[in-house]
């Protein structure tokens, strides 16, 4: 017997319950299907967890620090099952948080299982068929495994599998030189792991501007890293001492062996067993569901949110897909994907805010530009903390006078960035920010600084 709903809802991460709670709230009667772990990926396996960890990686840096501040400490010592087990308690505690909400939420039915379409509004899970005019697809997405000769011949890690590691690799290749990989070398150097980053690229998060890649490098050489790039011709093999792992790169050892392999190499959706052909959904080439600038697929009432359509990526995009989707159909807004103006940041320490254009980006324009950068060595706060690494830069319109995008690479990077968000997001020309008063001292002080500092380039 097939069960009617207004809306079925696929996925519990980020997107999904904050849906269903604005669905049930106008009154809508809603089934939410999650066939793993309530959370998604920021709870389980993404943002809680690893920042969990990068936490206790930062306080044992900072212990061996300490005669920098004039502490006296011992012999630091990492207890790994404990950093362990703290990560896992924070996952645990955001779990059940979202679990008792959604059981508890009037007018949600919410199911365990496997959810496929059986046609454009029809879904199957398991024994159940469950139908109904409007379907949000917020099935999110998992560590990509790359196609590498010998990868199936040995045990390696993901961005998932680490998170419970109760012990300190002997030393941890980390194959992918992007976000995700650096913030896990940074941090089990810090636990004591030998650590070499390979990345096939020419350099370092080539997202990013070359001085971003080139100072994020060196931070992480000046913590004992080993980078390799232009590892053109990756492969792995078994090897007495765990993995081996052929480089080939223009210079250095043709071969590095570590304890354990994390591949870190990128994410893919979880689109390929969702039945869409049934549905008549569309995807790209790399299986994202493609979606119009208000989140809509090609089949009318199917919207995709979050990780699996391709247009953000970040916990804090999925949550403003939901805003976006929830604000049009419930609001009778017009919000669109095309509004939203993208910041994220890099957890490395010193972590790295970005927003917007980066000069990269801004040069390729062909419009006027003005730059500013400063080292974080002339930012006060930086200097009393000892924290000084990295630098900010701000690229504007020079005719406009809008800011185009900003990078900070240097302490509280990843907070201090929101003012230039907001300044960007509330569309204000930059004598607006020139002529704030921030805090004295924080770093976001120097914000003023940097943008009396414009100049063409």
């Amino acid at each position: 017997m097939t069960q009617k709903f207004d809306a079925i809802i696929v996925g519990a991460g980020q997107a999904g319950p904050a849906l269903a709670g604005r669905l049930t709230g106008a009154g809508m009667k809603v089934a939410l299907v999650e066939r793993h772990l309530v959370g998604g990926t920021c709870v389980n396996t993404g943002c809680k967890p690893t920042k969990t960890l990068i936490a206790s990686a930062y306080a044992a840096h900072m212990a061996r620090r300490g005669a920098d501040f004039g502490v006296k400490t011992g012999v630091i010592a990492i207890d790994m099952p404990v950093v362990a087990a703290r990560a896992r308690k924070i996952i645990l505690d955001s779990r059940s948080s979202n679990e008792q909400w959604l059981e508890g939420m009037e007018g949600l039915t919410f199911l365990r299982g496997h959810a496929r379409f059986e046609g454009p509004h029809i879904m199957r899970v398991g024994d159940q068929i469950l139908e109904a005019p409007k379907i949000f697809l917020n099935v999110g997405g998992r560590a990509a495994v790359p196609d590498l000769p010998g990868v199936h011949d040995v045990p390696f890690l993901t961005n998932s599998s680490i998170i419970p590691l109760e012990q300190v690799p002997d030393h941890l290749v980390v194959v992918g030189g992007s976000y995700i990989g650096l913030e896990f070398a940074q941090m089990y150097r810090r636990f004591g792991a030998r650590v070499t980053v390979v990345e096939m690229g020419p350099r370092l998060i080539s997202r990013e501007d070359p001085d971003i890649s080139d100072a994020v490098r060196a931070i992480l050489e000046g913590e004992g890293i080993e980078v390799r790039t232009d590892a053109c011709c990756i492969s792995l093999a078994r090897h007495a001492q765990g993995v081996s792992i052929g480089v080939d790169c223009t210079e250095g050892a043709p071969e590095v062996v570590g304890s354990h392999v994390l591949l870190a190499v990128g994410r893919r959706p979880n689109t390929d067993d969702l039945g869409l052909d049934k549905a008549g959904v569309a995807t790209d080439a790399k299986g994202n569901i493609v979606v119009d600038d208000r989140l809509a697929t090609n089949v009318e009432g199917i919207w995709a949110l979050g990780d699996c359509n391709g247009r953000g990526g970040f916990t804090h995009t999925a949550w403003n897909d939901y805003e976006i989707v929830a604000a049009n159909l419930l609001d009778k807004a017009d919000r669109k994907l095309s509004d939203r103006i993208l910041g994220y940041a890099l957890y490395i320490d010193p972590p790295l805010g970005r927003v917007g254009m980066s000069e990269t980006q801004a040069r390729a324009s062909g419009r006027p530009l003005l730059i500013s950068t400063r080292p974080m060595t002339r930012v006060g706060r930086a200097v009393e903390k000892a924290e000084s690494l990295g630098f900010m830069k701000l690229v504007a319109d020079a005719e406009t006078r809008r800011i185009l995008g900003a990078a900070i690479l240097g302490t509280t990077g990843d907070e201090a960035i929101h003012g230039i968000l907001d300044m960007m997001n509330a569309d204000q020309p930059i004598e607006t920010l020139q002529w704030a008063v921030p805090i004295h001292p924080t770093v976001s002080e120097l914000l003023p600084t940097l943008v009396g500092d414009l100049r063409p380039a």
